[in-house]
């Protein structure tokens, strides 16, 4: 796969670009949720846990997963990603 598809990476970039608007107090005390659809992810493609590196990079982590999450056909990945979105403060 050369690209994500238009749904999926318009809301990547709408979850990145909030996540870069966040304090470091709001990004720690949202990371959870971020965490979460990582593992989520992961479970479904790598099937393997992700490392916890912390909240500055726990959204390249995101990037990542989404990407696999793209390849393997993982169905509803945009609106995952708009869900988690509005969970972000």
């Amino acid at each position: 796969m050369n690209r994500l598809p238009e749904d999926v990476s318009r809301e990547l970039e709408r979850v990145v670009r909030r996540w870069r608007e966040l304090s470091a107090d709001h990004a720690l005390a949202a990371s959870g949720a971020v965490r979460e659809v990582v593992q989520d992810l992961a479970d479904v493609t790598a099937r393997q846990p992700v490392p916890e590196l912390g909240p500055a990079v726990l959204i390249d982590q995101l990037r990542v997963l989404v990407w696999d999450a793209a390849s393997a056909g993982v169905p509803e990945l945009a609106a995952r990603l708009g869900e988690l979105r509005r969970r972000l403060p």
